[in-house]
């Protein structure tokens, strides 16, 4: 089962994602820009491997709804997501805003 909705952080439209797979769920949140993810989300891969990308994510381990997403602090944020002001330890939905104004 699966789950996709819109969602809105003071005012600004954003996608929910929920997919139910056994034992856990895949959480994400995200624009046209970025976005942030479950701990499933290998940032590493990313910064790596998918660098020419340039990809803005982030991660959030122990997450289990998408409310909790968006409050959770992020573990783990791509270079390119540094770039726009993300760091770890700042809250999902605050990263989310800062890449609001910033679509391409």
């Amino acid at each position: 089962m699966f789950s996709v909705k819109p969602i809105f952080i003071e005012g600004v439209p954003f996608t929910a994602i929920r997919v139910e797979i056994p034992q856990t769920n895949l959480l994400v949140v995200s624009n046209d820009v970025g976005y942030i993810m479950c701990g499933a989300l290998d940032v590493d891969l990313l910064n790596e491997h998918l660098a020419d990308r340039k990809i803005i994510a982030a991660r959030a381990r122990g997450v289990k709804t998408i409310d909790e997403l968006l409050e959770a602090p992020l573990d783990k944020v791509t270079l390119e997501a540094e770039n726009k002001g993300w760091k770890p330890g700042m809250i999902g939905k605050d990263a989310l805003l800062r890449i609001a104004d910033n679509k391409k």
